[in-house]
């Protein structure tokens, strides 16, 4: 296969969300109150492209072993990141975030080890959900966040920019991501074919 056809506009697309992780970081930590804004619409544009990555592979029969190791990294990436920065924030518990990454990381070595001995672990559907619901959980906080922003620039002293409505919101979102992960990780473990054959 030439390099062509592994760096094609899927893998391109997945690639993307690695790349406009450190730049939604940077926005997220920034001082300026717009910029919690900028932070959502970029996390938003990365999460779309997990959207469109597989369904354009899929119909251009462009679909790669580099793509389909490069897609649940890149997810993962992007979920972490955002995960580590709440906690680091303060917007969630810590312990909330904690067995998340850790699951994240053991799926991650997982794969590693099957690429090494020449195998590819199978996405499962469930995982496919999790990540789904991730995105759409750390999307929500996210525009929560920003929301508290714009109403403290625009309605300081007003009872929702105190904070406390967001760590509400954002633990709640934790905790069902958090059981949602395990089960997906449970799966992994108890699946006796997690492993395809090489091809």
């Amino acid at each position: 296969m030439d390099r062509r056809e592994l760096f094609n506009l899927p893998n391109c697309l997945t690639l993307s969300r690695i790349v406009l992780t450190p730049l939604f970081l940077g926005l997220l930590f920034a001082d300026l109150w717009y910029w919690k804004a900028l932070a959502f619409a970029v996390f938003g544009a990365a999460a779309l492209t997990d959207f469109y990555d597989g369904r354009l592979a899929r119909a251009g029969n462009r679909v790669t072993a580099l793509g389909r190791f490069l897609d649940p990294l890149a997810d993962k990436v992007l979920v972490t990141s955002a995960l580590v920065a709440f906690a680091l924030g303060r917007v969630v518990h810590f312990w909330l975030v904690v067995p998340i990454v850790v699951r994240d990381v053991a799926i991650t070595v997982l794969r590693l080890h099957g690429m090494y001995r020449g195998r590819q672990m199978v996405t499962s559907r469930l995982a496919k959900w999790k990540t789904a619901f991730q995105l759409s959980a750390v999307a929500l906080l996210l525009l929560a966040v920003a929301l508290q922003e714009v109403l403290a620039r625009f309605r300081p002293g007003s009872a929702a920019t105190d904070g406390a409505w967001v760590a509400v919101l954002g633990n709640g979102l934790m905790g069902a991501v958090l059981l949602l992960t395990l089960a997906s990780g449970l799966h992994y473990l108890f699946r006796a074919s997690f492993i395809c054959p090489r091809s």
